[in-house]
Formats: C-alpha cells, structure tokens, sequence
C-alpha cells in the first residue's frame, strides 16, 4: 500500500478548500485505535490559517446513565451507543451554517459526552470530524456522509492498532487484563465492523511511522 505523509494531506485539504469556494468538511474513518483523533488535530494545525476545527464522532456517545437503561454499558462504543441522527443533522447543520454552531466532544477521563464543547465559528473554512461509523450502512450514516466533501480511511497494522487500545484502557482506569479482555471482545466487534466499510472511502490512508 501506498503511503500518504501528512504534508499530502494538508495539501489535499488546502486544494479541497481552494476548489471549492466555501466550507471544506472532511470525514477522517478507522477501526478504534488507527489514530483518527491524532491525525485529525495534526491537519487542524496545520490548517489554522483555514480556522480549521475538529468535530469528534465520539461527542455523541449516549451518555452512560442511558446505556445503562438500555442495557448497552457492555457494548460502549458500538454503533447503537451512539446518537446517530444527532450527529448527521450536526454535520448538516455546519454545512450550511452562517452562525457559531456548538459541537459535543467526548472526555474520556469520565467516560462522558460533554454538550456544546466544541465551536465552529462562520469563519473555520475546514471542518475535520473522526468517528468509526461515517461510511457504515446505517440511514443516519449515510447521511453524514453526503454532509462531506470526502471521507478518508486512516489505516494500521492490527498489533500496532489493538496494543494502542490496550494502553488507553490501561491509561483511563483498567487493569492490564481488564483492557485486554475489552479490546479482544466489544472493540474487536466494532473494529471488524468499521473494516468492512473500507472499500467506500474516498482515500485510505497510511501514515509513514504506522507499522
């Protein structure tokens, strides 16, 4: 596979943002793990002459007194725990918008959405969001992705991707067996489902430094 160094993608973003005249909204997809937040705040940064702003998929997690109603606590970061029709009306709601709007963003030393965390200004000409589920074959995913110019599949090699999830466990509460245990099972299951939307991205990624 080709690699794509980040310097390509930033000067993808800044041709996107050239061609098109207005706001440039970019999809960042991977299994957990790949790395889509670090790379997502890699290109904000470069992009800040373009105000560029990172939406995160992980602000509409349904918070964990209402997984715990419906009995998905153990299935936390699956496709059903999270508010997709909130986060499709957003990315529409940024396409369109000539006023401030307020995205959630996810903290996850509480393992909690937190409402109206992130602001997008009229003037952020890049919109960055990151999520596993952009290209999934869900109504509400679908029409997420018509929001954006294009969706990118940021991807890495298994071990590398399972021994990242591993230590955030660890590094956020877990024991050692614990994360291991929770990363071979419920994100296993979500990693395997976002790998088979692949094939739809408009570009796969592989950075340099992924193994």
């Amino acid at each position: 596979m080709t690699e794509t160094s980040v310097d390509d993608l930033v000067e993808l973003l800044r041709t996107l943002t050239a061609s098109g005249g207005g706001r440039t909204m970019v999809g960042i997809v991977g299994a957990p793990g790949s790395g889509k937040s670090t790379l997502a705040t890699l290109l904000a940064e470069r992009l800040v002459d373009h105000g560029a702003v990172v939406v995160p998929f992980d602000g509409f997690h349904l918070a964990n007194a209402v997984l715990e109603r419906r009995g998905l606590q153990g299935n936390k970061g699956a496709m059903e725990t999270f508010d997709l029709d909130g986060y499709a009306h957003l990315l529409q709601r940024l396409r369109r918008a000539s006023t401030t709007v307020y995205a959630p963003d996810y903290d996850r030393s509480i393992e909690e959405p937190i409402a109206g965390a992130v602001a997008v200004p009229p003037s952020s000409r890049v919109v960055i969001t990151e999520g596993n589920y952009l290209l999934a074959d869900h109504p509400a995913a679908r029409r997420a992705k018509r929001a954006l110019d294009a969706v990118w599949y940021l991807d890495l090699d298994e071990d590398t991707r399972t021994e990242r999830l591993v230590e955030r466990h660890i590094r956020f509460g877990k024991t050692p067996a614990e994360a291991r245990t929770w990363v071979a099972g419920s994100d296993q299951r979500n990693a395997d489902l976002v790998a088979r939307t692949r094939e739809k991205a408009d570009l796969v990624v592989r950075l340099p430094d992924s193994r």
